[in-house]
């Protein structure tokens, strides 16, 4: 079996995530922060190192500035949810953008925001000097993904940045497709508020991710989505005022948290600018492979410097969905077929509403994985 879709969560995962996981369960399975006996003490040790794991690899000065979630989904809704005012605020993002982003935007311009689409060109890149324009002086925040779920294109972060801060803005970046894959520094970035998830580039197990808000960012700036239990200040009936307790509580995923930190870990003793490498070289030997076949439509840049490893494709005279299940069937491949939660990115690639066949290479995979990718395509297209 070759597996291509690494773009919706990576597979398999490194053996020292399940041993984490299961290493949790069995060794400290108490309720990290809440209770005082060796059990709970192992559990926050874990949760800890976690957080700064992932400081380390972000780019986060500080580890208690590292808020972990259920997912990336869940980390924009905090960010988005607590920090914007729909009646008075106005946000500007692009035309890319995952729903995870657009759906929470949509719903607070019901309720009053000013929402600022910025279009993107054909292959997924940003027009911007239409960001600088619509970046008119009130706007609040800025969202943007760092790389495209559907073309892999990647967004110039720093540009934007650059940009936001200038008009005054705050920016939040979606780093769904890029945490783990691509080098991030969040505060070299000029990032405010950095949204992953664990289960891709991470390696680590679904159900997990996180938000990491910028030092210079008052915690009181962003309301509490969520309220109840932290372990911490409990004498209080309000949410304490402290990260990561102001926007973390219940008890969350332990194993789960633990095998993050088992990924991030293995991440940093391979390297991330290895895996950049890697991946780098999949995705340009796909294109070249698949780009000179007859009837065969590629979106994106056709320079896999900028880019991630998810190429889209459509295959004239086959439906994606058809083409997905003869990938799957008859070759044994697997990808991923549809809009992909972006309907914006497809109307702005002009896919839209069937979508294309995405091809997501990752860690695991080899040039032979690509090779015969490129053969089966090829078999279809000409069928």
């Amino acid at each position: 079996m070759i597996y291509l879709d690494h773009a919706a969560t990576s597979w398999p995962k490194p053996p020292e995530v399940i041993r984490a996981m299961t290493d949790f369960l069995e060794r400290a399975g108490g309720n990290p922060g809440r209770s005082g006996h060796r059990l709970s003490i192992d559990a926050g040790r874990a949760v800890y190192e976690t957080r700064e794991l992932i400081a380390r690899l972000l780019g986060a000065p500080d580890p208690l500035r590292v808020v972990l979630t259920a997912n990336v989904t869940h980390a924009l809704n905090i960010a988005l949810l607590g920090l914007l005012d729909p009646a008075t605020d106005r946000v500007v993002t692009t035309s890319m953008e995952h729903n995870s982003v657009m759906r929470p935007l949509r719903a607070l311009q019901e309720r009053g925001l000013e929402l600022a689409v910025v279009p993107c060109h054909a292959d997924g890149q940003l027009d911007l000097e239409a960001m600088a324009t619509a970046l008119r002086p009130g706007a609040r925040l800025v969202v943007a993904s760092h790389a495209s779920n559907v073309t892999g294109t990647l967004l110039p972060i720093r540009e934007i940045a650059a940009l936001a801060h200038g008009a005054g803005a705050l920016l939040l970046v979606d780093a769904a497709q890029t945490a783990g894959v691509l080098p991030i520094d969040a505060q070299e970035m000029g990032i405010d508020l950095l949204a992953f998830t664990g289960h891709k580039g991470l390696l680590g197990p679904q159900g997990t991710g996180g938000l990491v808000i910028a030092p210079h960012l008052e915690p009181s700036l962003i309301r509490p989505v969520l309220m109840g239990g932290t372990g911490s200040r409990s004498e209080e009936e309000r949410q304490p005022e402290t990260l990561p307790d102001r926007l973390e509580c219940g008890t969350g995923n332990g194993p789960g948290i633990a095998g993050l930190g088992a990924g991030v870990r293995h991440l940093l003793a391979h390297g991330v600018d290895a895996v950049r490498a890697h991946e780098q070289a999949l995705a340009q030997r796909l294109i070249d492979g698949l780009r000179g076949i007859p009837g065969v439509t590629l979106y994106g840049p056709m320079d896999a410097a900028l880019r991630t490893a998810t190429i889209s494709l459509r295959i004239a005279g086959h439906s994606v969905s058809e083409v997905g299940w003869r990938l799957d069937e008859s070759y044994d491949i697997l990808c991923r077929v549809g809009l992909h939660c972006a309907p914006a990115a497809h109307r702005t690639l002009g896919t839209f509403p069937e979508g294309t066949v995405r091809l997501a290479a990752g860690l695991s995979n080899t040039f032979a994985d690509i090779d015969a990718a490129i053969a089966a395509v090829r078999e279809i297209a000409a069928s």
